[in-house]
């Protein structure tokens, strides 16, 4: 699947993933609303917007769990329970790293409980991969963890065609390696990471990918990668929040 084909097995609903693509996450959950009251695919997508948002905004949590509430509970079957249990424990690995509250026992529960859920070929099984990585590198300090949890998420992401996915394997296996001091593997991770998101038009995702890009690149490509990461910024109203730091003078 080329990376520029706007698909559903990629990125969703078209007018949903314009709408998230560029930062309007309560927008694009208000499209989705209408089919929340009895359709488990449109309660677990909006909640997952949501937290998203929380995310990149790391605002709007009260919000984000009355949406995985809703969509917990008309969860009918393995898979949409399993996809459920994995955002509960994305949204409790994000409280975590921000330092709103230590819900780190919840993620780990929740992401064990969608991995009893989710059967091995399951769609939804290389983000539940990928989320497992983000622990284990994040709150467990466990690179090598990570590592094989973000390969096996990146394989999986290849074989569901979830292009978008591999945007987030390879950027943060390129972090990796540039910890490790592999700059030319780091390098060229960030350089396929920042490819797909241009290439789909995740404008809010660019930016970041730019700066990390930037961390591995020469002097010249940093300065004006770091410029152009500065205008999106700008351009998106100061999103995504935690970028905040890299553009204070």
């Amino acid at each position: 699947m080329a990376d520029t084909v706007l698909s559903e097995s990629v990125v969703g609903v078209p007018d949903v993933w314009r709408l998230r693509a560029r930062g309007c996450w309560a927008e694009a959950a208000r499209l989705l609303a209408p089919f929340c009251e009895d359709d488990a695919r449109a309660a677990l997508r909006r909640a997952e917007l949501l937290i998203e948002s929380v995310f990149f905004q790391m605002d709007g949590w009260a919000e984000a769990e009355d949406a995985l509430r809703v969509a917990e509970a008309l969860a009918a079957t393995d898979e949409e329970r399993g996809a459920a249990a994995s955002e509960r424990g994305f949204l409790a690995y994000a409280a975590t790293v921000f330092s709103v509250r230590d819900r780190s026992d919840e993620a780990r529960a929740a992401f064990g409980r969608s991995t009893a859920l989710l059967m091995p070929g399951s769609p939804g099984r290389p983000l539940l991969d990928f989320r497992r990585g983000l622990v284990a590198e994040n709150i467990a300090a466990n690179p090598t963890a990570a590592r094989a949890a973000y390969r096996r998420a990146h394989a999986g992401a290849v074989a569901h065609g979830d292009t978008f996915l591999t945007s987030y394997t390879w950027r943060h296996l390129a972090g990796l390696a540039a910890a490790e001091g592999d700059v030319a593997e780091a390098r060229h991770g960030f350089a396929e990471s920042l490819r797909i998101r241009v290439s789909l038009g995740h404008l809010v995702g660019t930016a970041p990918a730019m700066l990390a890009l930037a961390e591995v690149s020469p002097d010249d490509e940093a300065t004006s990668l770091r410029r152009e990461a500065a205008r999106l910024y700008e351009l998106l109203g100061g999103v995504p929040a935690w970028l905040a730091e890299a553009f204070t003078v």
